[in-house]
């Protein structure tokens, strides 16, 4: 009975035989993204890098702000905000984008956008190499909880997998939702606290900024990394819960959707 082992469901154990096809796409995705360029992956490390260079020069010059290490601050949001970004964006467009395989094999659905969910978390990692240089250059303190830094991430990372389910199985039947999307993420962004503090906004307005999943995952982060905090339960609550819904419903959705997706792509 000790070495009798623990039977898998089988939602899981369909995943599980599909994981060396995850890989293969993850790669493929790769591959595609950093095709003839010189630099190759370590474009991960300098997008975030130069980006964090022209808002701290826009914002700490053009416009004045009194956050502490602003550079530090700045590229910890961004880091975060890229990969929900590039990642819902990405599996947007996955089911579309494999048509062609879709109609010749009997492959699960769901393993495309996942898999783009997946490449844009392995450019993350790689995106934190730069947050370590930053950390470096300005002379920030390495606290023990920087150790914890893979938890906000892991919720971002479950939460971005249930958008891009959501929005892969919608775009299926209205292509509007590639531009109508992009509109909104642009939104999503000044929602976001990436460049300002949440204290400079009026007071009424923060209740409604607490209600952005992305705000408590950023907050987090920046928790755990930057200041040394453990943060409180609230905000665990806000980030396992949107997480765990955000789930919940693309996978609902997906499973409802995808029986016609033949006909429509």
């Amino acid at each position: 009975m000790a070495n009798q082992k623990i039977a898998l469901p089988a939602s899981l154990q369909r995943f599980k035989q599909y994981t060396p096809l995850i890989r293969e796409l993850v790669g493929r995705d790769l591959k595609v993204k950093y095709r003839r360029s010189f630099l190759g992956y370590i474009w991960s490390i300098l997008n975030p890098l130069l980006m964090m260079l022209l808002q701290s020069l826009i914002f700490s010059f053009m416009f004045r702000n009194n956050i502490p290490n602003f550079p530090f601050y700045l590229i910890c949001g961004n880091t975060l905000f890229t990969f929900f970004n590039e990642s819902t964006s990405m599996g947007m467009n996955s089911i579309i984008q494999n048509a062609s395989l879709i109609k010749k094999v009997y492959i699960p659905k769901y393993i495309f956008p996942l898999s783009r969910v997946f490449s844009c978390f392995v450019t993350l990692l790689f995106s934190l190499v730069a947050i370590v240089l930053v950390m470096v250059v300005t002379r920030s303190p390495f606290y023990w909880t920087i150790l914890l830094f893979w938890v906000p991430l892991l919720f971002l990372f479950i939460f971005c997998c249930g958008m891009a389910l959501l929005l892969s199985a919608l775009t299926v039947y209205f292509r509007d939702m590639q531009h109508l999307y992009s509109v909104l993420v642009m939104g999503w962004m000044y929602a976001t606290p990436l460049f300002y503090p949440i204290e400079a906004l009026p007071p009424a307005v923060i209740p409604l900024m607490k209600l952005n999943p992305l705000y408590h995952y950023v907050n987090m982060f920046r928790n755990l990394v930057m200041y040394g905090n453990i943060p409180g339960p609230n905000t665990w609550f806000a980030c396992i819960a949107s997480a765990a819904v955000m789930l919940g419903i693309g996978l609902w959705a997906f499973r409802k959707l995808q029986k016609n997706f033949i006909l429509y792509i």
